[in-house]
């Protein structure tokens, strides 16, 4: 299947639009009313619904989402372009309905949901009436699915968080999570218990969202009562829903660290032709320039490995393409950690502060090598994805052994050799001249 690495003059020049529009309308918002995109202010709305609002009018509200739900259908690897753009601005992917935690939580609602759940929970996601979070990680067990003990349990004394079940035909969550990103802010939590995926509304009765940390918060969930119809998808298929939701937010993550790192690299090299040392800039100056020649490949490597990913998602299914996403999750953390860190100290003093986006570029590093997963699980899942399609060789010798090689390959020629001395000679002298070389 070919891959065409161009862009329709169409799209293209939504790109540029989305380019500008970020510049002039979404970076002044973010740096004089930030968090307007989010809040629930009015004033706050009236400044950022206009904004979204043009979105809308372009086509380009919530581009990972299919046409049947809402969405333009374009694709992930459009959906990768675009995040290039948008992921250098802090408010971009909510003005363009694009940002996480509630992209993974509406993909999925859209794979899984009834009819009810996506009319009650989905399209006002889509619309930002309500916002999510994902309530996964543990105190005691990290990511890891087989060490959780947040559990549910069947409801038999009466209705749920909001009323809205039959007596008995509910369910009682209890347990500890950690580190759910803006659960603070959250109208609706999707909670990965033992047994289950189940959707609970933030302000529940039993839901306790502790002081720290502020934005992925520590939350416990104490006799938390919800309605039957709050399970999402099976019982016990929390684990297939995981795998869905965090395939497409971890590719997710690694469109947006492109925008980040390209943002680094503007900066390293604007500083670089900008600042003076021992007598000329320090673009003139080897390791500067060795810094800027090792960020410029490793940012095309990742941005290539991530479009290569958009693609194949798009061309096939993120199932499909997980042992990819995983190896951009891991990639975009190291680039991310390289990049800035080399525009940090290019920058110099001021980069340690937080007047340039550098300091807390850097800081975010080690987050990204965490969250979803740790680098380490996604390395083990390549490995071992990559080595199913391998097979140990036969015998004592590998298979690119040159002498059995030869050997083999004499065979093919064996009448032309028998026929001819001097082939023969030649041959053999090749053969006692890479035994002497080694």
């Amino acid at each position: 299947m070919a891959w065409d690495f161009s862009t329709e003059p169409e799209f293209a020049e939504q790109l540029e639009w989305v380019e500008q529009f970020c510049r002039t309308e979404i970076e002044p918002l973010d740096l004089v009313f930030p968090g307007a995109a989010y809040s629930r202010d009015p004033k706050a709305r009236a400044l950022a619904d206009p904004l979204k609002q043009q979105v809308k009018d372009r086509g380009l509200w919530a581009l990972f989402l299919d046409r049947e739900l809402g969405g333009p259908g374009f694709g992930q690897l459009k959906l990768a372009l675009l995040n290039e753009i948008l992921g250098r601005y802090r408010s971009a992917p909510v003005i363009f309905g694009t940002a996480a935690p509630d992209t993974g939580n509406m993909e999925m609602l859209a794979a899984y949901g009834t009819e009810e759940q996506k009319r009650r929970w989905l399209y006002p996601l889509m619309n930002q009436e309500i916002f999510s979070a994902y309530s996964m990680t543990e105190p005691q067990g990290g990511s890891d699915p087989s060490l959780f003990q947040t559990h549910a349990v069947r409801d038999m004394k009466g209705e749920g968080a909001d009323g809205a079940g039959e007596a008995g035909g509910g369910w009682v969550i209890n347990g500890e999570k950690w580190f759910t990103s803006a659960g603070a802010r959250a109208d609706i939590i999707f909670v990965m218990c033992t047994n289950g995926m189940f959707v609970v509304p933030g302000d529940a009765p039993g839901v306790e969202i502790m002081e720290y940390p502020q934005l992925h918060n520590h939350i416990r969930y104490t006799d938390v009562r919800v309605p039957g119809d709050h399970l999402l998808g099976p019982e016990d298929g929390a684990k297939v829903l995981a795998q869905r939701r965090l395939g497409g937010g971890r590719i997710h993550h690694a469109m947006r660290t492109v925008a980040w790192v390209k943002l680094a690299f503007d900066m390293m090299c604007e500083r670089a032709l900008s600042r003076e040392s021992h007598g000329k800039t320090i673009a003139d100056h080897q390791m500067v320039q060795e810094a800027i020649a090792d960020s410029y490949a490793e940012i095309n490597m990742l941005r290539l490995l991530v479009l290569w990913t958009a693609w194949t998602i798009d061309n096939s299914s993120t199932r499909e393409a997980r042992t990819q996403i995983a190896a951009c999750k891991y990639t975009c953390a190291k680039v991310l950690r390289e990049v800035s860190y080399r525009a940090l100290h290019i920058m110099g003093s001021l980069g340690t502060t937080n007047l340039t986006p550098l300091q807390a570029m850097w800081a975010s590093a080690p987050t990204m090598a965490i969250l979803d997963g740790v680098d380490e699980v996604h390395k083990v899942t390549v490995a071992r994805n990559v080595l199913k399609g391998y097979q140990p060789h036969p015998g004592l010798w590998p298979t690119e052994y040159i002498p059995a090689k030869r050997e083999e390959a004499r065979k093919k020629y064996a009448g032309l050799l028998a026929a001819d001395p001097d082939l023969e000679a030649w041959a053999d002298h090749a053969a006692r001249a890479m035994a002497r070389g080694h």
